[in-house]
C-alpha cells in the first residue's frame, strides 16, 4: 500500500507573497484616497472661531494684537534634544490678510491666558485679500439707513446687502464681458480687416480706401458703444461703493469695507449640526461653480474643471480613429513579418517615453510648424502675431492623443485579435468583402476591447500636467476655451486641474492657505476622471451585452 506525505504545495508560498502584496497595495491606494477626500472635503466644514487672550507677559511683545479671533488649524508639539517634548504651539488662521500680512501665525501655548467662543464673531469671504475675522459694528445701506450690529434685523440686512452686491457683480460682469467684450471683439475683427484690405491691395495693387473708410465708420459706432457700456459698468461700479459694513478686530482696531466686496459671511460659532450641514453644501458648491481669484488660493475651479473636461474630450475624439485604423492595420491588412514586428515594438517603446518628450514634440511640431504654417499661409498681413502658432487646447489636446496613441493602438489589437475565428470566416462565407466583415461584425463585437483602451488613455491623459505646460495651459484663463464663432475656441489657452494643484503646491506666494485647495483640488480631479471613465465603461458594458458573442 502506497503512502504519501502531506506537505504543502510549492506554489502556496508564492500564493500568499502575491496575496500579500495585491493587499498592501490596496490599502496603500485606499488610505491615499481617503487622505485625499478627508482633507479635500474638510477645507468647507465651517469651523468654530476662538477668540485668543494672551498673558500679561506676552502682550508687551504682541502690542495691540494680544486679542486675536482665529481659528485653529493644527497643535505643534516641538521636539527638544534627546527626543523629548517641548513647548506645544498653535497654528492658527487669523485671516485679515490686509492688517495681519500673513493669514496664519503659530501662537506659543504657554503665552494663551483663556480661550473664548464668542457669538457674534464672523467670518466674511472677500473678493481681496482672503477671509476676514471680525465682529461687525454698522451696516450702512445704499439709501443712508444705519443698522446698529446686535440689531433685530441686522443679519437680515446684511444677507439683502449681499445679494444685491452679488447680483450687481454679476450684471458687471455681463456688461464687460458680454456686451463690452462682443464689441471689443468686432473693433479687432474690423481692425484685422483692415490690414488685410492693406495687405491684398498692396499685393494686387488696388485701392483699398473705400473698403477701409467702411470698416473705420464701422468702429467708430462700435467705439460709441463701447463708451456706453463702460459708462453703465462705472454706475454699477459706484453703486456697489455705496453700502459700507463697518467692523472691529479682536485686537480692538476698527475698519470698514464696501458690502459689495463680500462673497458670504457667516457666524460658525452660532450654527448648529444642520446650519454647518447647509453651509458645507453651500461652500462646496461654490468651490466648483466659482473662478479662482488672489492667485487661485481663494474662489472657486469652474474654469479648470471645465478646461480638463474639454481637453479629454477633445483628446479622446482625436486619439480614438487614429488608434482604431492603426491596429485594424497591423492586424488585419499588414503582412506579418520583421517591419510590422518592429513597428509593434516602437508602439510599445512610446508608451514608456517620458510625458515631457511628447510636450516638447507638440510644441515643436504641432505650434511651430503647423501653427506658424497655417499663421503664415491663412493670416500673412498679422505680422507675427500668432492666432495658431501659440499654445491652445487644440494643440494641448493632439499632443496627449500622441501620447496616448500606443495604449489604443495595443488594446485595439488586442481585442481585434480575441474575435472568434469562426465569426470571421462565417462573414466571409455569407459574400461579405474584407471590409465589410471588419466593419460590421468585427469592429462591433471587439468595440468593449476597444473602449478598455479608451478608458486607460482617458484615465493616463487627464491627469498629465508636464506636456501641457508647453502647449496651452495657464495659471489663470480670462475666459472658458469655447466661442460662438470659429474657430470655436479652439485656439485658446485654457485652466487645468493637475496644472492648478502644481501651481498651489509649488508656486503659490501663500503656501499654508493653498494646502487646503490642493487638497480640494486633487479630490475633484480624481472625481472628473472617474466619472469620465464610468461614462466610458457603460458603453462598454451595453456593447458587450450587445455583442455577447465576443471574448471579453
Amino acid at each position: 500500500m502506497l503512502k504519501f506525505r502531506s506537505k504543502s504545495p510549492k506554489g502556496e508560498m508564492n500564493i500568499w507573497l502575491t496575496s500579500m502584496g495585491l493587499t498592501v497595495g490596496l490599502v496603500m491606494i485606499i488610505g491615499l484616497f481617503s487622505l485625499i477626500v478627508v482633507r479635500g472635503l474638510h477645507v468647507f466644514w465651517p469651523k468654530n472661531i476662538a477668540t485668543y487672550h494672551l498673558k500679561e507677559d506676552a502682550k508687551s511683545k504682541m502690542g495691540p494684537n494680544a486679542v486675536l479671533s482665529a481659528i485653529e488649524v493644527k497643535k505643534v508639539q516641538k521636539k527638544l534634544a534627546g527626543a523629548e517634548e517641548g513647548p506645544a504651539e498653535f497654528q492658527i488662521f487669523i485671516g485679515n490678510k490686509d492688517v495681519y500680512g500673513l493669514p496664519f501665525k503659530f501662537l506659543p501655548e504657554a503665552e494663551i491666558a483663556r480661550i473664548e467662543y464668542e457669538k457674534d464673531v464672523m467670518i466674511v469671504e472677500r473678493l481681496e485679500y482672503g477671509d476676514a475675522i471680525l465682529k461687525p459694528v454698522e451696516l450702512m445701506l445704499e439709501d443712508g439707513t444705519r443698522i446698529k450690529a446686535g440689531s433685530k434685523n441686522f443679519i437680515e440686512k446684511l444677507h439683502e446687502a449681499v445679494e444685491i452686491g452679488t447680483d450687481r457683480r454679476l450684471d458687471i460682469l455681463k456688461i464687460e464681458k458680454g456686451k463690452i467684450g462682443v464689441v471689443s471683439d468686432k473693433i479687432a475683427n474690423l481692425k484685422d480687416d483692415i490690414a488685410r484690405y492693406h495687405y491684398h491691395a498692396k499685393k494686387k495693387g488696388t485701392d483699398p480706401s473705400e473698403k477701409v473708410a467702411k470698416a473705420h465708420e464701422k468702429i467708430e459706432k462700435l467705439e460709441s458703444e463701447f463708451a456706453t457700456f463702460s459708462g453703465e459698468a462705472r454706475d454699477l461700479h459706484e453703486l456697489q461703493e455705496k453700502a459700507i459694513l463697518s467692523y472691529r478686530l479682536a485686537s480692538g482696531q476698527e475698519k470698514s469695507m464696501p458690502v459689495a466686496e463680500i462673497v458670504e459671511f457667516a457666524l460658525p460659532n452660532q450654527l448648529n449640526f444642520s446650519g454647518k450641514v447647509k453651509s458645507f453644501a453651500h461652500s462646496f458648491w461654490g468651490f466648483l461653480s466659482q473662478n479662482p481669484r488672489e492667485a487661485n488660493t481663494e474662489g472657486g475651479i469652474f474654469p479648470a474643471i471645465f478646461g480638463t473636461f474639454m481637453m479629454t474630450v477633445l483628446m479622446s475624439i482625436a486619439v480614438m480613429p487614429f488608434g482604431v485604423i492603426g491596429a485594424i492595420y497591423l492586424r488585419e491588412y499588414a503582412k506579418q513579418g520583421p517591419l510590422v514586428r518592429i513597428v509593434r515594438i516602437c508602439v510599445n517603446n512610446l508608451a514608456g517615453v517620458p510625458s515631457i518628450v511628447f510636450g516638447v514634440f507638440g510644441l515643436g511640431f504641432f505650434i511651430y510648424v503647423v501653427g506658424h504654417g497655417i499663421d503664415d499661409f491663412f493670416y500673412p498681413w498679422r505680422e507675427g502675431r500668432p492666432t495658431w502658432g501659440t499654445g491652445g487646447i487644440l494643440w494641448a489636446s493632439l499632443t496627449l492623443a500622441l501620447m496616448t496613441l500606443p495604449v489604443v493602438i495595443v488594446a485595439t489589437e488586442e481585442a481585434l485579435a480575441a474575435v472568434p475565428r469562426g465569426v470571421r470566416e462565417a462573414a466571409l462565407a455569407c459574400g461579405a468583402s474584407k471590409w465589410q466583415m471588419i466593419q460590421r461584425v468585427v469592429l462591433p463585437t471587439a468595440a468593449p476591447g476597444i473602449l478598455t483602451g479608451l478608458i486607460l488613455a482617458m484615465a493616463r491623459g487627464a491627469g498629465e500636467v508636464a506636456p501641457l505646460m508647453l502647449v496651452g495651459v495657464v495659471k489663470v484663463a480670462p475666459s472658458l476655451p469655447v466661442a460662438g464663432s470659429w474657430p470655436f475656441g479652439m485656439d485658446q489657452k485654457f485652466m487645468h486641474l493637475g496644472f492648478h494643484i502644481y501651481d498651489l503646491g509649488f508656486q503659490s506666494p501663500d503656501a499654508e492657505a493653498a494646502k487646503p485647495m490642493v487638497f480640494a483640488t486633487t479630490f475633484f480631479l480624481i472625481l472628473l476622471v472617474v466619472l469620465l471613465n464610468l461614462g466610458a465603461i457603460r458603453i462598454r458594458n451595453i456593447l458587450r451585452k450587445k455583442y455577447a458573442a465576443g471574448t471579453f
